[in-house]
């Protein structure tokens, strides 16, 4: 990707925060804007994430970091006698990355849910794909499979990246 392109990141952060801790490691947020920013060139990055009172510290953290974070209202639900909060956020990311689409270069998605094969798609064909940030090399959708090429793992960057 060229320095000069006005790059934007949208961040499916449920799919980056599983996929991680699947490697068996915690991503500093803010160490990971920085490498967006430095790596991707990065002008804007929305962060999609499940509103739950009581993280407010956490979404202040995140936009203090950089990120516009973009909220999704969830839902409680209980199964196994556990209670379980749902937020998918698949949706607002399309949407924002369809708003957003005559302000950026080259949109970067980071995920690795087949969920996003249309856009991507789109986005290819369109020329506005930049890269595809895969989180866990060993867990992402096999509808992502032909979009290879635009494909970078996150699995290895635990020291670049990691919280410590």
């Amino acid at each position: 990707m060229e320095k000069s392109l006005k790059n934007y990141a949208f961040v499916d952060s449920q799919n980056l925060n599983l996929g991680i801790k699947g490697c068996d490691w915690n991503l500093d947020f803010a160490k990971f804007f920085v490498y967006l920013k430095d790596k991707y060139k990065i002008g804007k990055a929305f962060l999609f994430i499940g509103y739950v009172a009581g993280n407010e510290a956490l979404y202040t953290f995140l936009q203090k970091a950089g990120y516009i974070v973009i909220f999704k209202p969830t839902l409680e639900y209980e199964k196994d006698g556990e209670i379980h909060t749902k937020g998918n956020v698949d949706t607002e990311l399309v949407l924002h990355t369809m708003i957003e689409y005559p302000n950026y270069n080259k949109a970067v998605i980071v995920s690795g849910d087949g969920d996003f094969h249309y856009l991507i798609e789109y986005l290819e064909k369109n020329k506005k794909l930049g890269r595809i940030i895969i989180p866990n090399r060993k867990s992402y959708s096999q509808l992502l499979w032909k979009f290879r090429k635009y494909m970078d793992y996150m699995n290895n960057l635990n020291n670049k990246l990691g919280r410590h």
